[in-house]
Order: C-alpha cells, then sequence, then structure tokens
C-alpha cells in the first residue's frame, strides 16, 4: 500500500497560518500597526479603503529597514526579537515571533517601499499570495510605507465570509482605538474612502481618551496611580454615571499590549459594587507594568490573552487600587478609624451629664427595652394588635390618586378597541370593576375560569414593540416634530454607526440629520414619544449595537426596535384608571404574541379557582 502522508507546500502552510493570524481586514490592521510602533515610529497613518477589503495602507516615520531586511521581514519565523528561548521571558515589543507580514502576504497583494534615515535609496518590494514579483531600490520617505490589496484574493471562500462592510470597519476602529490608546505620545490619523475619521496628536492619555472615545467623558474619568515593586498600575476608570449596559468601554493594556481577562474585570465590578447597577458594566483605560518575566504573552495568535504568574496578587492590588481611587475622589466611602478632633469639643462630651439629663434617658422607652434581662429582642409587644389593625384599616380604604400625582408618561394605548379577550367560551372575560393594582407594577383581573396576574410594563414594552413593528413595515411613517430641534456629538466610531442605521430609524419616525463633524440634529421622533427621551434612546441603541455578535440585517432591526420600545417604556407602568387598565388588556391581546416579552419572559399568567382554593388549604 503506497504511503499516504505527505509534507504541505510552503504555499498552503503559509495560508492555513494566516488563517490563525490574519482572520479579517481589523487584523492586519492590528499587524501592521503594532510594526510600526515596534519600528519606534512618532507619527502612524492608517488608509482603507472599502473598509478594508480592497486596501489597507500604513505609513510610518520609523527607522525603516535595509534591503535585506525588508526581503527577510516576510519570511515565516523570521525575526529580530528573538534569538534564543530565554527572549521569550523578556518581551517588551509588540511583535515578536515573525508571522504577521508572512501571514499577510500569503493571501493579499502586498506593496512595501521602506528607507532607512542614514539612507539616501530605500526599497520597493511586490508580493502577491507569498510569491515576490520584484524588488528594486526606489527613493521613497524615511521609514516604511505598506499597502495591502485585496485581501483573500486567492482564498475566495475565506472572503465570502467577511461580516457586514460596516461591522468590518467598526472592527478596524476597534484595533484602532486600542492601539492608540496604549500609545498617546505617538499621533495617528485614520482615512477611510478619502475621509478623515481620526486625526490624533501626541498628548496624555487623557486628551487621548476623550479624543477617541468622546468628549461626554471629560468630566467622568477618575485617576488610577498606584506603585509597587513588582506591578505599576496606571490610567483612569469612569465615575459611576460613565457606567454602561453593554460591554465595550473596558481596555486593559499589559506592557503597552491590549489584553482580555474576565478575571481582573470581576476585580473592578467589585469595587464598583454598590455604586453602579448590577446589569452595568464600569468604564475603565488601566495601563499594568509588569515586569515580562511575570506575565507570558505568547499563549494565543492574536496575544490578546495572557499568563499571569500570580493571578490572585494581580486580582486584589487592582480591586485596592480601583477602591482606593475611588474613596479619594469621594466617590466610595473609606474607613477612616482616626477620631476628628472636634468631636471632643462637642457639648454631650465636655459637659457633665446632670440628674435630670439620667432620669430622662431611664424613662425612655429604648433604655427599658436594652436594660431589662432577655427583653432587648422585644419591639412594641403589647401594641402589636394595634399596628394590625390601622394597616387593616389602611388596605380597607381605597386609594385615591389624583391626576397631578399620577405618571403623565405611561404608554398611550388606544382606548376605543372592542375587548379582545373575550373568547366563544367567556374562559378570559373580564370585569372592569374587579382590576386590581399590586404595588404599581402588576395588574390582577378576575375571570371566568380564576384570575389573570398581568405584568404591565412587559405588556407596555411588547405592545410598543409591536407598533414600532408594524411602522417599520408600512415605511411611510409620519413624525412628531421637535419645536426646539437637539444636536449632539457623537465619538467618530458612534457617528459611524448612527450613520449606518439612519435609514432604519427613519423608517419609525426619526429625523436626523448631520451637520458634519460628527455632530448631528434630531428635528422629529415618533409620534408617542415621550418628550426629552431622544437623546437617551439614540445613545442607549448605539451603545446595544456596538459589541454586536450577528450581521443579519433583521436582528440588527429587532435590536433597535427592541431598545426603543424598553426605553420608551421604562418608567410608565402606573395605570390608575379603570379605562386606561382595560385598554392596556385589550391593546396587549390585539399583539401577535401577548404572552411573552421582548426578552422571553412571561407577560402575564393564569390561575384557575381551583389553584386559587389549594392555596388556602
Amino acid at each position: 500500500m503506497a504511503d499516504i502522508i505527505q509534507l504541505l507546500s510552503n504555499h498552503i502552510s503559509n495560508q492555513i497560518a494566516a488563517g490563525e493570524v490574519i482572520q479579517r481586514p481589523a487584523s492586519a490592521v492590528k499587524e501592521l500597526m503594532e510594526n510600526a510602533i515596534d519600528a519606534g515610529a512618532t507619527d502612524i497613518q492608517l488608509v482603507i479603503k472599502n473598509y478594508g477589503s480592497d486596501l489597507i495602507q500604513v505609513i510610518d516615520n520609523g527607522k525603516g529597514m535595509s534591503a535585506t531586511d525588508a526581503r527577510m521581514s516576510f519570511e515565516r519565523h523570521a525575526t529580530s526579537k528573538i534569538s534564543k528561548v530565554e527572549d521569550l521571558f523578556a518581551i517588551r515589543t509588540m511583535g515578536f515571533r515573525g508571522e504577521a507580514l508572512a501571514s499577510i502576504a500569503a493571501v493579499t497583494q502586498v506593496e512595501l517601499k521602506t528607507r532607512q534615515k542614514d539612507k539616501d535609496i530605500g526599497t520597493r518590494i511586490v508580493i502577491e499570495g507569498t510569491e515576490v514579483k520584484l524588488q528594486e531600490a526606489c527613493v521613497t520617505n524615511a521609514g516604511t510605507n505598506i499597502m495591502v490589496k485585496n485581501l483573500f484574493f486567492n482564498v475566495p471562500a475565506r472572503r465570502k465570509f467577511l461580516k457586514s462592510p460596516g461591522t468590518e470597519l467598526r472592527n478596524i476602529q476597534d484595533e484602532f482605538t486600542r492601539i492608540a490608546l496604549a500609545y498617546p505620545e505617538i499621533a495617528f490619523r485614520f482615512w477611510h474612502n478619502g475621509s478623515e475619521l481620526f486625526h490624533l496628536d501626541a498628548g496624555s492619555i487623557k486628551t487621548r481618551i476623550i479624543a477617541l472615545l468622546g468628549n461626554h467623558y471629560d468630566k467622568k474619568l477618575v485617576p488610577v496611580e498606584e506603585k509597587t515593586d513588582l506591578l505599576n498600575i496606571s490610567g483612569f476608570i469612569g465615575k459611576p454615571e460613565a457606567a454602561i449596559r453593554t460591554r465595550g468601554m473596558q481596555f486593559f493594556f499589559v506592557n503597552g499590549r491590549f489584553i482580555r481577562n474576565t478575571y481582573l474585570n470581576h476585580a473592578i465590578s467589585t469595587a464598583f459594587d454598590g455604586l453602579i447597577d448590577k446589569t452595568a458594566f464600569p468604564f475603565y483605560v488601566l495601563f499594568f507594568d509588569v515586569d515580562p518575566k511575570h506575565v507570558d504573552v505568547n499563549v494565543h495568535p492574536t496575544k490578546q490573552e495572557v499568563k499571569f504568574e500570580d493571578e490572585r496578587m494581580m486580582y486584589s492590588f487592582l480591586l485596592a487600587t480601583v477602591r482606593h481611587a475611588l474613596a479619594r475622589n469621594n466617590i466610595a466611602p473609606s474607613l477612616d478609624f482616626t477620631l476628628n478632633a472636634d468631636i471632643q469639643h462637642l457639648a454631650s462630651v465636655e459637659k457633665p451629664q446632670t440628674e435630670t439629663d439620667r432620669a430622662n434617658t431611664q424613662n425612655g422607652y429604648l433604655f427599658n427595652v436594652f436594660s431589662d434581662k432577655n427583653q432587648a429582642h422585644v419591639i412594641e409587644r403589647k401594641d402589636s394588635l394595634k399596628q394590625w389593625k390601622t394597616l387593616y384599616e389602611i388596605a380597607k380604604s381605597p386609594i385615591s390618586v389624583s391626576p397631578e400625582d399620577a405618571n403623565s408618561q405611561h404608554l398611550p394605548l388606544n382606548n376605543s378597541q372592542p375587548s379582545l379577550i373575550n373568547t366563544a367560551d367567556n374562559s378570559f372575560s373580564t370585569n372592569t370593576g374587579n382590576m386590581l393594582m399590586i404595588h404599581g407594577t402588576m395588574l390582577a383581573t378576575t375571570v371566568k375560569s380564576g384570575m389573570m396576574l398581568i405584568h404591565i410594563k412587559r405588556a407596555q414594552e411588547r405592545i410598543y414593540y409591536e407598533r414600532l413593528q408594524r411602522r417599520y413595515q408600512n415605511k411611510n411613517v409620519p413624525s412628531q416634530q421637535l419645536l426646539f430641534p437637539t444636536s449632539f456629538e457623537l465619538a467618530p466610531s458612534d457617528a459611524l454607526l448612527l450613520s449606518d442605521i439612519l435609514a432604519d430609524l427613519s423608517r419609525i419616525g426619526f429625523e436626523i440629520s448631520s451637520l458634519g463633524k460628527n455632530t448631528y440634529v434630531i428635528q422629529g421622533v415618533p409620534m408617542d414619544m415621550p418628550a426629552g427621551e431622544e437623546n437617551n434612546i439614540i445613545n442607549e441603541i448605539l451603545d446595544n449595537l456596538k459589541h454586536e455578535s450577528t450581521d443579519a440585517f433583521n436582528q440588527r432591526t429587532d435590536k433597535i426596535l427592541i431598545n426603543i420600545a424598553r426605553r420608551v417604556t421604562r418608567y410608565s407602568s402606573n395605570l390608575y384608571q379603570p379605562e386606561e387598565q382595560q385598554a392596556l388588556i385589550d391593546e396587549l391581546f390585539a399583539c401577535s404574541q401577548p404572552e411573552m416579552s421582548t426578552d422571553g419572559k412571561k407577560v402575564f399568567i393564569m390561575i384557575k379557582q381551583d389553584e386559587l382554593e389549594k392555596m388556602l388549604d
């Protein structure tokens, strides 16, 4: 029988290796920009065409390469960073394995121009799919100019699996943001299809955060600075009001390299415990300066996962650092066991207690409770029956609520609809007079077969969501014009995302126009949207779409409608009038799916009469 095991050709093995390092255009952007940083560049320019599929160009003013080094840089595992095994434990550069350019060249058409600063002539190299087409001397600026064209031109199956253009561009922006945050001392510029998206001058980390992520972070940053012999932590955390309900505004950097680490993220979440909602995520940009021998960055091809020698120590130190920063800025309480000197001068301390004061204290209720033997646990035992009687009288009396006290922002409902829950057997027929509001959040009503319990907020959310769906399908929906149009400025990445969904928002009644320079104006909103909520709704939609895991158009549209429905109905759970309560039930059961909320939870339950009786057995 013939032998069947054979060595792969260099061409095929390079393409396989490229699949681990270059997964999408953003992967190539990351590798090329990191090479520019390692070259000592102080000015880096990124040029993208058609979301990176047609062109990715990185221009830097670094030290450049000789003709021999330029050619060797495209060979696999050719590197200037490692010469012996011990070098792996002293790495402070971004790249070191010699895989980036070789992987890029395996699946693209590459043109490289480079010149060392002390040379008059540079080198030009053209490579297609690992094959060197041309190498010649050329005139070029000092540094390196590399152009990556037609990504995956020789692997059409990989090109077919790229995400939507908008998603690929946002992935590129994410990589650009991480690198630009890590190196505020370097100037960066970023163009896409001829438009400049970012122009970042060299400066401090705070100015870089504001330039990249938006001016609204200017007043929400808390500085962090702790130094020890083993670890230094610096950067900024956000105040509680900077927390958002989606991930993505959390940045860890270890020795200048962006990393992901859920364990350390838990430390920061613990430090913010009690300061932000449990469903929110704190904002932070934190830098760890660690001796390279205590951290292994060679555990993943993208180098975004690292392994620390002592993660528990890192966790404890980070937790204490963040708590200290919060306390130092009067955001979280800190315990101070030193006695305030002012206390010593209070009248109650300086003046002795008189006999009259002592007698008044001993006659008090609390003194007797805590001084009588075995009575410390007894609280108003003799009056307990009287208290129950008072509660009963309160519960028996009807609650009168004035229109001024009622929440004026409850969901508008169509009162003209006939009751749609009356079925042929009348098992769901309700009596408006037998409705009961429970704690302002649930509505109980009697039906022929027993009782129905409705979660008001979920019902309103379902009603408004399906109303938005109908508007979206009808396309030409009238808008409610704002008397005073509101303008707002977004971070460049958010502005790009908003421009991508403007058509969707227009179909449900929003009128939003661009004023240029990432500034927009809202002139119209959907007809029944509460006043003043338009900016909050847009920001919440963007926060939820930033890191979407899918590119299906219908699912993205669905997320937009769900976000709007949740925001509009967030504070609209009070229905005090019987007519409003009945209208809610009517419109709920007119929905195509009345039993489930937008997040898959039950909107109502039916409790049969025999089940109610069993509860009292």
